[in-house]
């Protein structure tokens, strides 16, 4: 088992920056793909950032096209840490922010909710306009 647990959300104004963090504990693995997906009220969840293992000490990230060149996912193994930096904040990236992992293959993304075992419990964002 794998436990998840987010912090670092709150609320902002438009044009702001919050960093979430993604603690994980239990059975963690440097070769698992972690990744970050928000919900907003009456929708889907949906995919915001993952990164993945592409062997020693590569990874690789992927994003929703709604918000590559603002966030930035990044990982420290050592402090069993998942980050994301969210820049340029707008109204609409108003959501909870789950934190995830995942067993993929090797450079393989995982974009579905799907594709995920471990959730953490979420962190609320919300930015005004």
């Amino acid at each position: 088992q794998v436990q998840l647990v987010e912090s670092g959300g709150g609320l902002v104004q438009a044009g702001g920056s919050l960093r979430l963090s993604c603690a994980a504990s239990g059975r963690t693995s440097s070769n698992y793909a972690m990744g970050w997906f928000r919900q907003a009220p009456g929708k889907e969840r949906e995919f915001v950032a993952t990164t993945t293992w592409g062997g020693g000490r590569t990874y690789y990230a992927d994003y929703a096209d709604s918000v590559k060149g603002r966030f930035t996912i990044s990982r420290d193994n050592a402090k069993n840490t998942v980050y994301l930096q969210m820049n340029s904040l707008k109204p609409e990236d108003t959501a909870v922010y789950y934190c995830a992992a995942g067993v993929s293959r090797i450079a393989t993304f995982l974009v579905s909710p799907y594709e995920y075992d471990y959730w953490g419990q979420g962190t609320q964002v919300t930015v005004s306009s």
